[in-house]
């Protein structure tokens, strides 16, 4: 009896040690690492279970369909990463560039499982199912991403993925007939079952194009043109990676189209906004939408993006868009807003915190927002830039990316330290903002496993 309760105390302790490692924050504001400690425990008890059929997998959908869906996985995955969900990121990208296919018109499918099986509030047949098609250019983007992140190639030089990359900004394109001078022309159900049925969304939402799923009688939708933006230019940077620079040439001139149909199409001179949709009956509107022109980085630097975020700034949004927010608060010169996101959809009096895009969008916000850690497996190289409150101390321990762990503690906006806790050598370049809001740009040095290395503001 004695030998047996020895082995179930220690099977508890070790469990209970396995569950608290792996990458965490202190801060000397309290406020700060709770929400940290709330969005990581969040996060990971939406890890699937071992024996599901699908394989490895984390919620990513309305939580009671057990499954994962492309759009909050693109958004999910690097915040996965952070947490050490890679095998579950891995199968979950697989599955989907695995499941692109010409009988669906080149999409995948939408929502799978944890079965492995199409959900089926998402899918009847090939011929009869729901997709948004911002999701390729999503997936494809987000492919490219988690290769900077992790350095894993297979995300943009496997046979798969180059398939489904491929064909996403090819024959996808044009079977949906989403080319750039098409969008306001295009017919709104290019690829009908027949005979076709407006009641069923099945019908209705095969191919619907954009995120915003409320918007009756929409022909397009401003999201889906910055996401096919975002694409291009992401597939044009994997070419650059494998060498084809004229054929990445090529995409970005055809992205540039989509980008600057943005600013001559879309813009609203009368209410100094974007209008977000294009209905059938030939006129713009304004609904949703916003929140994505600037995910997928779409807009130019000037007084409209400046317009467009203190619009979002302005509304009350669901969560599903909130938890876009910390990231794009930070990341664009919002730092104040940045960190008020994060502690209100870590607040436990916060409505649907526990949906999961919301724990893992906190997870991407603290780490690429707030410490500013961007990963670059080109170089082998990581930038930092601290957007918080310069009397705060914050520490992120334990992080992995690059195939290797490092902590970054910034000092306020005076220092920061890089510790390599990893097997191979790191470049890193780290930055400050001066009094104005102006980066400052330290030489990038390389950081060997098992040292540390301070760099200040001021030397």
């Amino acid at each position: 009896m004695k030998i047996t309760l020895l082995i179930t105390f220690l099977l508890c302790f070790c469990f209970g040690v396995y569950a608290q490692s792996g990458v965490s924050f202190k801060s000397t504001d309290a406020a700060l690492q709770t929400a940290f400690a709330r969005a990581k425990e969040m996060a990971i008890s939406y890890k699937g279970k071992p024996a599901d059929p699908v394989g490895p997998w984390y919620e990513s959908a309305l939580p009671p369909r057990s499954a994962f869906c492309m759009r909050d996985v693109a958004h999910q995955s690097i915040g996965g990463e952070i947490l050490g969900l890679s095998s579950e990121n891995k199968n979950m990208f697989r599955h989907f560039v695995n499941n692109i296919s010409e009988s669906k018109d080149w999409c995948s499918y939408w929502e799978i499982s944890h079965l492995g099986k199409p959900a089926v509030e998402d899918y009847r047949n090939d011929k009869e199912f729901w997709y948004n098609l911002d999701a390729n250019f999503d997936i494809l983007n987000a492919s490219w991403q988690l290769y900077l992140w992790t350095g894993d190639q297979e995300y943009i030089k496997d046979a798969a993925f180059e398939l489904f990359h491929e064909k996403s900004v090819t024959d996808y394109i044009d079977r949906w007939v989403l080319q750039a001078d098409s969008l306001l022309k295009r017919p709104t159900h290019p690829n009908a079952p027949v005979p076709f049925n407006d009641k069923d969304s099945f019908h209705r939402c095969r191919g619907l194009p954009s995120y915003s799923e409320g918007v009756p009688n929409i022909k397009m939708g401003v999201d889906l043109v910055g996401a096919i933006y975002r694409g291009l230019m992401s597939y044009a940077a994997i070419l650059e990676v494998k060498g084809q620079y004229a054929k990445a040439k090529q995409f970005k001139e055809k992205a540039a189209g989509y980008q600057k149909s943005i600013d001559a199409l879309w813009w609203n001179d009368s209410v100094s906004r974007y209008n977000t949709f294009y209905s059938n009956d030939h006129k713009f509107g304004m609904d949703e939408g916003g929140t994505f022109l600037l995910w997928f980085n779409a807009l130019k630097e000037g007084e409209r993006k400046e317009k467009t975020i203190q619009h979002l700034l302005s509304k009350n949004w669901n969560v599903e868009n909130l938890s876009y927010f910390p990231l794009i608060m930070y990341q664009n010169g919002q730092a104040d807003k940045g960190c008020g996101y994060l502690l209100h959809l870590t607040d436990p009096l916060t409505a649907r915190r526990e949906y999961p895009e919301v724990s893992f969008g906190v997870i991407k916000g603290f780490t690429e927002g707030l410490m500013g850690i961007e990963a670059d497996a080109r170089l082998d190289q990581i930038t930092t830039l601290y957007r918080g409150k310069t009397t705060t101390t914050c520490e992120l321990k334990d992080l992995p990316v690059l195939m290797t762990s490092l902590t970054v503690k910034h000092e306020g906006n005076t220092a920061t330290t890089l510790t390599n806790n990893g097997q191979k050598k790191i470049l890193w370049q780290a930055k400050f903002l001066d009094d104005k809001g102006k980066i400052i740009s330290k030489k990038a040095v390389w950081i060997k496993p098992g040292s540390s290395v301070r760099a200040k503001r001021f030397s």
